[in-house]
């Protein structure tokens, strides 16, 4: 076709530049050891998690099956984004168009994966306070492989659908991505053809992973505080509580972060506080989340005591 002629005459974008954080070495290497030292605890702290969950059978509930899932889907996030940070911070800027695809593909997926599952823990956490006695029949061994298996099954054609979107643009002049990694609002602003399917494509997804989902969170924990106001003893109320507080420090963090890059883009100074509220949900949360997960939780470090004997 003689678009394509056009396009193939213009120099094609074999690799973009991904601008790290800081041009000052020093402040780059002191980066370095911060980011390297968060994913370590992230990879740790999540491994652990998933290892202690399989291990004791008294942490084979619901509750727990949905953190193994969110402590791999933190595994995968971090491990998508932060090998290649930590390069860019001492070595070379560049990134393949071929891994830069690859990279956003991964952290569409992982990204959207974490946020369904979001819906899937506030759903379990309702039926757990709200109503207790149904708790085994309403979620059953099926519901939770069928809930767990939704979420990654939906999150994989999303991110494929975006990603095949992506590799459909042309990439002929600017290459430098503002950012340090490759996600979907900053690559759109270097294409050169039309980038309307994908924005449309965007809205849908923000509505469904954002809007809708976020809906159903809320309405679940609107069920549940209600509930848990319900309860007469003030040992009662702190026990519901505390299974969910958790929870809902996790699902704020995270909310507030990506809405403020999906639905915020395009200011000015948006960009360098984008790279920030990035850092938060790539490193900080999956650094955090085993963390404010387990430090409250009676049975989980039961769990890991039985695992590690000579930890007191």
């Amino acid at each position: 076709s003689s678009s394509q002629m056009a396009v193939s005459n213009q120099s094609i974008v074999t690799e973009f530049f991904l601008q790290g954080f800081s041009e000052t070495p020093p402040l780059q290497l002191a980066l370095f050891f911060i980011f390297f030292f968060l994913y370590i605890m992230a990879l740790i702290g999540n491994a652990l998690i998933v290892l202690a969950i399989s291990i004791d059978s008294g942490l084979h509930t619901p509750m727990y099956f949905f953190l193994a899932n969110l402590a791999i889907l933190d595994i995968g996030c971090t491990s998508t984004v932060l090998p290649k940070l930590l390069e860019i911070l001492v070595d070379k800027k560049s990134i393949s168009y071929d891994g830069c695809m690859t990279q956003l593909y991964f952290f569409t997926w992982f990204l959207g994966a974490e946020l369904l599952l979001f819906t899937a823990m506030a759903y379990d956490r309702y039926v757990a306070i709200c109503h207790p006695l149904h708790y085994t029949t309403m979620m059953s061994r099926m519901v939770c492989i069928f809930l767990a298996g939704s979420v990654w099954a939906i999150s994989v054609i999303n991110s494929s659908i975006h990603t095949g979107l992506m590799v459909q643009l042309t990439f002929c002049g600017p290459n430098k991505i503002k950012h340090f990694l490759c996600e979907i609002p900053t690559l759109l602003l270097l294409s050169c053809t039309s980038t309307y399917l994908n924005n449309m494509m965007i809205v849908i997804a923000d509505v469904y992973f954002g809007v809708i989902n976020f809906g159903f969170t809320m309405v679940s924990y609107g069920f549940i505080i209600s509930s848990i106001l319900k309860i007469r003893t003030k040992e009662g109320k702190k026990k519901a509580f505390s299974t969910c507080s958790s929870h809902l420090i996790v699902v704020t963090i995270y909310y507030t972060t990506i809405t403020y890059t999906y639905f915020l883009p395009g200011s000015g100074s948006s960009m360098d506080n984008g790279k920030i509220v990035a850092v938060l949900y790539t490193t900080i949360s999956p650094t955090l989340n085993p963390l404010i997960y387990t430090l409250r939780n009676k049975d989980f470090k039961t769990a890991v005591k039985k695992m590690f004997p000579f930890i007191q």
